[in-house]
């Protein structure tokens, strides 16, 4: 996952204190209650999902793990009654290398004109660039936490939103959700050029920009990265409070509201380069990102970022479940 990063002063707005009130400062990975489960979230099903994902192995463009796991999550989507449309892209990497990308669009009720944006991205960094072993960082990574946790959150919600549509229960948005590709092909930490952040996020920005031109709107968009990890600190990245600090207020009171508040943490955490970037400087959508951030790491992020160690022994049912609720209480409670 996440690229080039700018840390900032910790720092907490007045605006959203009343979020942190009685947020206790020990976080465990003890099971979560949660404090109304209409509509509900299933996190077994949300971690098969990541399962699945993880078992076609890394999901690299230009190779037939990615080319089947496109087919699976297209096929998912479509199961769960959602309009699904493969935005096939051809994108070039940092090093001059042709990519044949995917963006999946899974939209719900598509007449709507009120609609909001769900985002994460399915492809795995090609290199474990970030292990403290070199000979290991010419290694695909599992994206276990980084890719797959956001999209199968994603998923259950589509399975949700199906579950829901049979019982008569309609947000009053309509819900595009989007796996993005090409994500995580940003300049390795071992090449001699300098990062460029316009290396990251290549499927986004195709997206961003044919959004644009094709005149589709949201009124705001939610990205997902890296959220199935153990005792998850999701924090303001700068980004999100620069162009969307209205719905980073409207996603942290529903996670207050649902008893999350102790990993939900009002405070910034740094400036990331990740899909939102785009999504609010190509294509004009208020966009935020959920992720897991690690402000006493050296990289911002969990020990396991961008390396071998990004496996399925790091996911958490309950932090899928957190984020999956808190995303359904935002849909449904507009």
């Amino acid at each position: 996952m996440n690229r080039t990063l700018q840390f900032g002063i910790i720092l907490l707005l007045s605006a959203f204190c009343i979020l942190s009130c009685g947020a206790g400062s020990k976080k465990t990975a003890a099971k979560i209650e949660s404090t109304n489960t209409n509509p509900g979230f299933d996190a077994d099903s949300s971690y098969s999902f990541v399962e699945k994902q993880v078992s076609f192995g890394p999901r690299v463009p230009n190779t037939k793990k990615h080319a089947d796991c496109r087919l699976y999550l297209s096929d998912r989507m479509i199961s769960f009654g959602a309009k699904t449309t493969l935005q096939d892209c051809e994108l070039t990497s940092w090093d001059g290398t042709k990519l044949k990308g995917t963006n999946i669009i899974a939209s719900y009720q598509p007449e709507k004109t009120r609609r909001i944006l769900l985002c994460s991205h399915w492809d795995c960094r090609p290199w474990a660039d970030q292990d403290a072993n070199p000979a290991k960082w010419h290694t695909p990574i599992d994206g276990a936490n980084d890719g797959a946790s956001g999209v199968a959150v994603l998923m259950e919600i589509g399975r949700q939103l199906q579950a829901e549509a049979l019982k008569g229960n309609l947000p009053a948005y309509g819900v595009d959700i989007v796996f993005f590709d090409a994500e995580d092909l940003g300049t390795p930490k071992f090449s001699k050029k300098a990062d460029d952040d316009d290396t990251w996020c290549l499927g986004t920005q195709y997206w961003a920009k044919q959004a644009k031109i094709g005149g589709y709107q949201a009124e705001f968009g939610v990205l997902l990265d890296m959220v199935g990890g153990k005792a998850p600190n999701f924090m303001w990245d700068y980004y999100s409070l620069q162009y969307a600090p209205q719905i980073l207020q409207k996603v942290w009171s529903a996670a207050a509201t649902k008893g999350y508040n102790s990993f939900f943490v009002p405070a910034e955490g740094g400036a990331i380069t990740d899909d939102h970037l785009y999504v609010n400087r190509l294509a004009g959508i208020p966009c935020i990102d959920i992720i897991d951030y690690n402000p006493g790491s050296g990289s911002g992020f969990v020990p396991y970022w961008h390396t071998t160690g990004d496996t399925m022994k790091n996911i958490d049912k309950n932090s899928l479940k957190m984020v999956g609720e808190t995303l359904l209480h935002v849909i449904f409670n507009p």
